[in-house]
This record gives structure tokens, C-alpha cells and sequence, in this order.
């Protein structure tokens, strides 16, 4: 820091500290509204939507995990149907356990498999 020798310098050097803590106040404002926007509940919920369908990655495991739980429930409703026998519950279960985790740990295999149906059903509606 300089030092100050005369009166001029002192009101020189304190006019731009007056100047200095003006603009950080400013800033300290700015920062203020910006967070205050950014906890707002609804700007919560913007953002983390934002980062779910932005992220590639997430969006792929989330269309797997949702493939495996309506693959397992359906797998199971097709197996067990209105039954009321108890161990035809069980064992729906247990398929429905299996066909979930599958379907959603190799979502890669499903997508395969079913481009393959689809395009063997579209060749035999060419030759017809």
C-alpha cells in the first residue's frame, strides 16, 4: 500500500475506496438475486429436467430401466394372469424379477432384437 502525504491523496484514496466498495456491493447484489432465483422451487425442478434430458447417458439408462420394469410386469401378467394359485404367483414374480433385470441391465441387446422383428416383418409385407 502507498502512503498517503497529503490531504488530497487521503480524499483521492478514499473516494476510491468508497468507488471500490460500491461496485462489490453491486456484485454482492447480483450474486444475491442470482441465488435467490436459483433455490426458487420451481427453477429447481427446470434445472434437474434440463440435466436429464440433456445428458444422453441418463436419458439411455432411464429409457432401459423403464423397458425393464413394463417388460417384467407384462411377462408377468402374461404367465400368471387371474390365477389365484400361489405359487403361480410366486413363480410370476420371480419372471417378472428376472425379465426386469435383464431387459435393464442390456437394453443395447433389446433395441437390437427388436430392430430385427421389425425389419423381417417389413421384408415379408414387401414380398406380399
Amino acid at each position: 500500500m502507498e502512503t498517503i502525504n497529503s490531504a488530497a491523496e487521503l480524499k483521492l484514496a478514499i473516494q476510491a475506496k468508497h468507488f471500490q466498495h460500491a461496485i462489490q456491493g453491486q456484485v454482492l447484489k447480483a450474486e444475491l438475486f442470482i441465488t435467490f432465483e436459483s433455490l426458487k422451487p420451481i427453477n429447481i425442478i427446470k434445472n434437474s429436467l434440463y440435466e436429464i434430458t440433456s445428458s444422453p447417458y441418463l436419458l439411455d439408462n432411464m429409457v432401459g430401466a423403464i423397458a425393464g420394469l413394463v417388460s417384467g410386469y407384462v411377462s408377468k401378467k402374461i404367465a400368471v394372469g387371474t390365477s389365484p394359485n400361489l405359487f403361480r404367483k410366486i413363480m410370476g414374480s420371480l419372471l417378472q424379477f428376472g425379465v426386469t433385470n435383464l431387459v435393464a441391465q442390456h437394453p443395447e441387446a433389446l433395441k437390437s432384437f427388436g430392430q430385427m422383428i421389425i425389419e423381417k416383418i417389413f421384408q415379408k409385407a414387401r414380398k406380399q
